[in-house]
């Protein structure tokens, strides 16, 4: 099975070679049976990654230790479902993965446009084919997947304690499905390019595929921030740490993409501004693979160092030429006929957001390689912390939350003063009674208030638009105000599916504003001492111990939970020991912590077991988190609304096909 697994991936690196080439000299050349057989060999890379995937997979569950990787990530005792999720737990996999994923989009995208989109094919498929030759010769030379261990060992060494957990199973996979899906995107926008056919319809084209990308990159970013949160016991969910950085980068340029587009389907303006955002968020997909993989960086997350960084250095920096190129040379072809009428404008105010969303990519991009910039020009590794993010990144948060409530009532092309003066009188007394009763409340401090306030704003300029659509629907007699209000959804999936997400947008900024006011103690105890911190007191108990299986030790503690002298319950928060054997067959030890979280919608008691002693005390380390549930929330509802968004429409997909029908026969 090895031996098949190697000659698929050698086969599928030699077919993505060939769909580089073979459709741009079928396009030169007239030749559409080239461009068909082009498009054949990404079909062909599709089955031979499946099929090398195939035989991973069975090498993981075989338990097949002549292989570096299933050494290196399993071993007897490991459940099955984290015998699946060590697939994608190192290098080696994640890479497989990636590149099985993006031949998965690449043959979904031929088959959908077998008869559309003729004239950019060729070259869509050529740009998908380069990106899987990286991914290719990743997985047969830099990091070969199938490389054999040079004696074999009687058991693996196994999967990462802190890979054994729920979050696992979906978080790498669906971060991954959302930065591979961003390559559709690019691939039309770069062959939009080089045809010269710079309307709209390659945006209209890829619509779904943006959203799809960009809805799997926020829940795979929740994901791992509640991974974080439960699993690595330090109390909080985003460090801003460098793999966090990089996920999150795309995901800030692709909501501006997302934003940008609607102003060219709508008003045909910002065509170079988003050419630049699609190649820049897919440039920033493969940068983030690039640092977590090449050694640069030091993360929990990362990878070890490899030679990986070389392939993808090289690939960025041809891209980033290629596509410059493209762009300058088709500037002229890109200008738009129209300009803005207003500053105050609806359009306006789209611009201002993407800017915004730029400026805090570009601020988390600096402060992730400052300390790579500074190691290579001083000798001297210095390390931009959470303070910087947080005192940057903040206000141009609260930045973005303000637009995301002025825009909807800003008129398009130009606003007059009656008009702005009507749509914000709602909104603004919502918001002035808002900031009397969270002040009144108890929320003293200026930015946590601030927070709030722009909150409620957002809340209530969603609130009166959807309540306007509503009534308008209601007024003409054959809706009551529940049916309006569905219909309104359902026939109207992308504007208000747009509005749900907002919606969860303000319900994580309520969680953010949690942090503001986090409280955190740590105390030794011995059995009956108790910790008291805020209105919370924990008496300790005991610890019981045990031996799982004999690669793990367990001692969970028991607290008693009080709050204002009440008994609330028990937690019992664990510190495990879990034994990896090397290959020369010595154990060793690596501890985990398995924290215990009472959760509410007023805040969470975090309490982590930090060590068990020799004089037979207990370290306990506790926070007090507020609002996180609301973080977790509104990740549910941004998903619930790009789920709407996405939803396939019946009635805007005969449109697409009646225009693109109509723009074949004028062609």
């Amino acid at each position: 099975m090895n031996e098949i697994g190697e000659f698929s991936l050698l086969l599928a690196l030699g077919a993505s070679l060939y769909a580089i080439v073979t459709p741009v000299i079928g396009d030169r050349t007239g030749s559409a049976a080239m461009v068909k057989s082009g498009e054949h060999a990404l079909l062909a890379v599709f089955g031979l990654l499946s099929l090398a995937s195939a035989c991973l997979l069975y090498a993981l569950f075989a338990n097949d230790f002549s292989l570096d990787y299933v050494y290196s990530y399993t071993n007897r005792d490991l459940h099955p479902v984290y015998r699946l999720t060590a697939f994608w737990a190192g290098q080696k996999g994640s890479l497989l993965l990636w590149g099985w994923m993006l031949a998965f989009f690449g043959a979904v995208v031929i088959l959908q446009n077998r008869e559309m989109n003729r004239a950019l094919m060729p070259y869509v498929t050529s740009v998908i084919a380069a990106t899987l030759a990286l991914f290719g010769f990743l997985c047969v030379f830099a990091t070969p997947v199938f490389e054999r261990m040079p004696m074999l060992p009687d058991d693996g060494y196994g999967l990462n304690p802190m890979l054994e957990n729920p979050g696992m199973i979906f978080h790498p996979p669906t971060l991954y499905v959302g930065f591979v899906a961003f390559t559709i995107p690019f691939a039309f926008a770069l062959a939009a390019l080089i045809q010269r056919q710079l309307g709209d319809s390659w945006i209209r084209t890829t619509r779904r595929w943006t959203i799809f990308a960009w809805l799997f990159l926020t829940i795979g970013n929740i994901l791992g921030a509640n991974w974080a949160y439960v699993e690595l016991g330090w109390g909080g969910y985003w460090a801003w740490d460098p793999v966090e950085n990089a996920s999150f980068m795309p995901w800030l340029t692709g909501t501006a993409y997302l934003h940008s587009v609607m102003i060219q389907e709508k008003k045909d303006m910002l065509r170079t501004w988003n050419m630049v955002l699609v190649t820049l968020t897919f440039l920033l997909t493969i940068f983030g693979t690039f640092i977590t993989r090449s050694g640069l960086i030091s993360s929990v997350h990362s990878f070890g160092e490899s030679t990986v960084g070389v392939y993808f250095g090289v690939f960025l920096i041809v891209t980033i030429l290629v596509a410059t190129y493209y762009i300058v040379t088709r500037l002229a072809l890109l200008k738009s006929p129209y300009r803005l009428d207003s500053m105050l404008s609806r359009e306006a105010s789209f611009l201002f957001n993407n800017l915004i969303l730029i400026g805090a990519a570009f601020t988390v991009f600096w402060g992730t390689l400052f300390p790579m910039i500074s190691e290579l020009i001083r000798g001297e590794k210095i390390t931009v912390g959470p303070p910087f993010f947080n005192q940057v990144m903040i206000p141009i948060g609260l930045a973005l939350l303000a637009l995301t409530g002025i825009c909807p009532l800003i008129a398009w092309r130009k606003a007059s003063v009656a008009n702005f003066k009507k749509n914000f009188l709602a909104p603004a007394a919502v918001t002035v009674v808002a900031a009397v009763a969270i002040g009144a409340a108890g929320v003293t401090a200026f930015m946590p208030w601030l927070a709030l306030t722009l909150c409620s704003f957002v809340g209530a300029t969603i609130t009166i638009e959807i309540w306007r659509g509503v009534s308008a629907r209601a007024a003409g007699g054959k809706e009551n105000y529940w049916q309006a209000f569905l219909s309104l959804f359902w026939r109207n999936k992308r504007r208000y599916g747009g509005y749900v997400v907002h919606i969860g947008v303000i319900l994580t900024f309520v969680g953010f504003t949690g942090a503001a006011f986090n409280q955190e103690t740590e105390a030794t105890l011995f059995p009956g001492d108790k910790l008291t911190i805020d209105d919370y007191a924990l008496t300790y108990y005991n610890f019981e111990w045990k031996r799982d299986v004999e690669t793990k030790e367990e001692a969970t503690a028991t607290l008693l939970v009080e709050r204002d002298g009440e008994k609330i319950g028990w937690v019992r928060p664990e510190r495990n020991t879990h034994y990896m054997k090397s290959i020369r067959g010595e154990m060793m030890p690596q501890p985990t912590s398995e924290v215990a979280i009472r959760t509410t919608y007023e805040e969470d008691l975090y309490v982590i077991f930090a060590a068990l002693n020799e004089d037979g005390s207990a370290t306990f380390k506790v926070h007090i988190n507020p609002l996180v549930k609301w973080f977790w929330l509104g990740g549910v509802v941004m998903t619930l609304g790009g789920i709407l968004a996405i939803w396939p429409d019946r009635r805007e997909r005969e449109r697409f096909m009646a225009r693109h029908r109509a723009e074949a026969a004028s062609a």
